[in-house]
C-alpha cells in the first residue's frame, strides 16, 4: 500500500487515511503491530531511492507474504491508488508491476481493479 501511494512521489492524505483505515479495521491485519507502520514506510522510501530497490521490495513482499494473500495485497494497493479519485500513470505502473510480481491472473486483477474503482467513485 505504501509503495503505491509513494509511486507518484506525492503521498496524499486520502491515501494515508485509506492505509490507516485498512490496517485498523481489516481482519488480515488483526495481528499486525501498528507501531511497525513507520518502519515499513521508511523501508519502502529507502528502497525507492536505490537502483534495484523495486526488485528488493518485491523480494521482501514475496518472502514475507503468504501466497494466499497476494490478491488481498493487490486489492489493498488498488484501494490506495483509487483513494484520491485519480490513478496516476506512476501508480498505474506500480499496480502493473505488483500484478506481474505476484503472478496475478489478469481477469482476477481486472475484477479487483473494478471493485476499487466502484468503491471510490464520486
Amino acid at each position: 500500500m505504501v509503495a503505491v501511494s509513494a509511486a507518484d512521489e506525492n503521498i496524499r492524505t486520502s491515501e494515508l487515511v485509506r492505509i490507516q483505515a485498512s490496517v485498523n479495521h481489516l481482519p488480515v491485519f488483526a495481528d499486525y503491530d501498528i507501531n511497525r507502520m513507520k518502519e515499513v514506510s521508511q523501508t519502502v522510501f529507502s528502497l525507492f531511492e536505490q537502483e534495484d530497490g523495486l526488485d528488493a521490495l518485491f523480494g521482501l513482499i514475496r518472502d514475507n507474504l503468504p501466497e494466499r494473500l497476494f490478491e488481498t495485497a493487490y486489492a489493498l494497493a488498488c484501494d490506495v491508488a483509487a483513494a484520491d479519485g485519480t490513478i496516476t500513470e506512476n501508480e498505474n505502473r506500480m499496480l502493473e508491476e505488483i500484478r506481474y510480481e505476484l503472478s496475478l491472473d489478469r481477469l482476477h486483477a481486472a475484477a479487483i481493479e473494478r471493485g476499487a474503482r466502484a468503491r471510490h467513485q464520486t
